[in-house]
């Protein structure tokens, strides 16, 4: 299905099931529905927020506690796997369009 926010549409939705890695009051970090490494986890806000550049400075506590979802996994996945990347894509690099954050180890799959 192609959709401007995947995320809101159909993960936060619950139209597409994921598995969870860790989860909050307003953040939800989970397995890639189709990933492109082999440890692949997403990092989004429940709320809609388009990009990191759209933030607003109402946002700062919610990107405070994305930021320490993010930590927690990539320090889960670095001590799983020796190392991790956390990516983040803006503008044309960004399909779906509510900020979310990838939490990436190995060598890509396609």
């Amino acid at each position: 299905m192609t959709t401007e926010d995947f995320y809101c549409d159909e993960v936060l939705s619950g139209k597409t099931q994921v598995k969870k890695v860790l989860e909050t009051e307003n953040v939800l970090a989970y397995y890639h529905t189709r990933p492109f490494y082999p440890t692949h986890i997403v990092a989004i806000p429940k709320k809609h927020i388009a990009s990191l550049i759209t933030l607003e400075e109402s946002d700062n506590d919610l990107l405070l506690e994305l930021l320490g979802v993010i930590k927690q996994v990539a320090s889960m996945v670095t001590e799983e796997k020796g190392a991790c990347r956390v990516i983040t894509n803006l503008g044309n690099y960004q399909d779906s369009k509510h900020l979310h954050w990838h939490i990436v180890s190995g060598k890509p799959l396609r």
